[in-house]
């Protein structure tokens, strides 16, 4: 096609001033193949960033249980941010993944209720850090429970988690504070399924 239009540009050229051109017809310029390369580029680059940031910064991981309800569902589809606490400390709130210390081929999604050095005890339910109950908004009334926990103070490096399901969580209550180091990321955003996309809180 590209040659049609040169045998065109070339006749008319031939004909001299009185010719008329088709103003249908529109003779290839070296700013459109220009124009082509930059396209090309661009989508390369944002190619490669993209999957430095997926690979990188950001790993999808699916939610296997019901022990965060109600913020997050079985088979949830989410980012989790692996470079959050290589640059930064982690937080009393934070919901986080981390291998799990018994078997650490397996990972779990828990919420971080103490940090080193907090004081906490569990009375009936309720949480006490450093001497006072902590309002757990993300706790439904209908996902409480009444265990207990003896006063400890959390060692160095070490992080207390727990469910938001609390009745059926399996957490720091049974298997004791997590490690830092078995610490690997942080949940960022649901993706799938689409009606509860949103930022994990």
């Amino acid at each position: 096609m590209i040659e049609d239009r040169k045998e065109i540009v070339d006749t008319q050229e031939q004909k001299g001033p009185e010719s008329h051109p088709d103003p249908n017809e529109m003779p290839v310029t070296p700013n459109a193949k220009g124009g082509m390369r930059s396209w090309l580029r661009d989508m390369m680059v944002s190619v490669v960033v993209s999957a430095f940031i997926i690979i990188f910064l950001y790993q999808p991981v699916r939610v296997e249980g019901t022990s965060m309800l109600p913020m997050l569902e079985d088979q949830d589809r989410l980012f989790i941010n692996k470079m959050a606490y290589k640059i930064g400390e982690i937080h009393r709130g934070d919901v986080v993944v981390f291998r799990y210390p018994h078997d650490q081929t397996k990972s779990y999604i828990k919420r971080v209720i103490a940090l080193p050095g907090d004081d906490l005890r569990i009375d009936r339910g309720r949480v006490y850090v450093n001497g006072r109950v902590i309002t757990e908004k993300y706790v439904p009334a209908q996902f409480t429970d009444d265990r207990s926990l003896p006063g400890l103070v959390i060692p160095d490096n070490e992080y207390f988690v727990m469910g938001d399901h609390r009745s059926i969580s399996s957490d720091s209550r049974d298997f004791g504070p997590v490690e830092r180091d078995l610490i690997y990321g942080k949940a960022a955003f649901v993706y799938w399924p689409m009606d509860q996309a949103g930022v994990v809180r």
